[in-house]
């Protein structure tokens, strides 16, 4: 990977893009040191419970915006609008017709569904900064909750919320389109990157504090962290290939076909988006608990509940675990259709050998699609418990959303890498008059 950085670093016109990138995650990262007027950032991280709910939703939301929730800055809802907007899109896109054609409509299509994204997106971020609003004003948070000066409070509060998503969707784009990579991914990436250093000063004073048990124990995190980041490498990379053999076919002088291929069906091919399915999900009882009250710290039934749902609880495990794989399959049921891959193979005359065109083409994907959704469904579910399996062996605390981090880190590395590479094979490529 740093060979590839530095051969591009070689290149004038990459080296600008990579510049570029840089720029914006510099403005983004000023940005999410930017405070929201008439916000108590000291109170914030308390009033949403996040120190005491590890199961909280804003905990999860926290991770992803890089602690701009728990500060209440500028970009303290960070690109979830958009990451919400893109998964109800996408899910509306299989049920309404329009959508699903405008997805069949290739480069104009995608363009135009990613402006219905963004529309729906500035639609959430509205509601969600309300709903943030009025969340913070019942913790107390708000340092003029009532009268003239609440009413101006709350116009303040609330737009700066959805200014600030607006401004990561626009340096998304930008870096998409002047940058290297993917703009959102690279934002998210930033975020959750920023907060590795307080990880890992965190993890020094779990040493300091803990004794020789802790001593002996951060290490080995460090040790099954860097196992889980080869893990993660190896299992996005790999993928079924399903041969493909396509038949010669004589057309005036010319004779075409008659070449070899493959389906690339990939292992991990729904990335991270289960596991935010699921972990939404699981996140809502303590969050709804939450607003009445209640934080799993009684004795009362309701504050046995939210233990249960919290991330310290083996039950939480099982089921997140099984939403993974459930929201797996769903994910690939969506994005995948093997009938429609067997008609394309139909109409350019390739076929699958051992299997005729048609239904037993098909058949034939969605039962390797099975399998190998299976392997992926998995390893997705050992990514994400495994390290709250060890933080209840442990007594580590801090490490229940590890697996989701490092999925989105990795990923959103090697698609840079991979974005790069495809750049500088573009321009190193011999033409055919050489």
């Amino acid at each position: 990977m740093f060979e590839v950085f530095r051969n591009a670093w070689k290149l004038a016109d990459l080296r600008k893009k990579i510049l570029y990138t840089l720029f914006i995650i510099v403005i983004f990262r000023f940005g999410s040191s930017i405070f929201v007027p008439f916000l108590d950032s000291t109170m914030i991280a308390g009033s949403l419970g996040m120190n005491t709910a590890d199961g909280n939703l804003f905990s999860y939301w926290d991770q992803m915006t890089g602690g701009s929730l728990s500060k209440g800055t500028l970009f303290a809802m960070s690109i979830t609008p958009y990451i919400n907007a893109s998964i109800i899109v996408q899910l509306l896109t299989v049920a309404i017709k329009p959508l699903e054609r405008l997805a069949k409509e290739g480069e104009e299509g995608r363009r135009k569904l990613n402006k219905i994204n963004k529309y729906v997106a500035l639609g959430l971020a509205v509601f969600q900064a309300v709903a943030f609003y009025l969340t913070l004003r019942n913790g107390k948070v708000v340092t003029y909750p009532d009268g003239f000066s609440g009413v101006l409070a709350a116009i303040t509060i609330v737009a700066c919320f959805v200014a600030g998503a607006s401004l990561i969707i626009w340096l998304g784009d930008q870096i998409s389109e002047k940058g290297i990579g993917n703009g959102i991914s690279m934002i998210l990436f930033a975020g959750i990157v920023s907060r590795m250093p307080g990880d890992i000063y965190g993890l020094i004073m779990t040493i300091k504090t803990g004794g020789i048990k802790n001593a002996i124990l951060v290490p080995i995190i460090l040790l099954i962290y860097v196992a889980m980041i080869t893990l993660v490498v190896l299992m996005t990379n790999a993928e079924r290939k399903i041969p493909v053999q396509y038949a010669k076919r004589v057309v005036g002088r010319k004779m075409y076909g008659g070449q070899s291929s493959y389906i690339p069906i990939k292992v991990a091919m729904t990335g991270v988006m289960p596991i935010i399915f699921a972990m939404s999900i699981m996140s809502l009882p303590s969050t709804v608990c939450f607003f009445f009250g209640i934080n799993g710290s009684g004795t009362s039934f309701w504050d046995g509940f939210v233990r249960l749902f919290s991330t310290s609880s083996w039950l939480y495990a099982v089921l997140y675990f099984l939403l993974i794989i459930g929201f797996n399959y769903f994910y690939v049921a969506i994005t995948f259709n093997p009938i429609q891959i067997a008609n394309d193979l139909k109409k350019n005359n390739g076929a699958i050998p051992g299997y005729r065109p048609g239904q037993p083409t098909a058949d034939f994907i969605n039962n390797s699609l099975t399998k190998i959704t299976l392997i992926g469904a998995l390893f997705l579910g050992f990514i994400a418990i495994f390290p709250i399996i060890f933080q209840n062996v442990s007594g580590i605390t801090g490490l229940s959303l590890g697996g989701t981090t490092i999925l989105i880190v990795v990923g959103v590395a090697l698609e840079t890498v991979r974005s790069i590479e495809s750049q500088m094979m573009m321009r190193h490529h011999k033409g055919f008059l050489e």
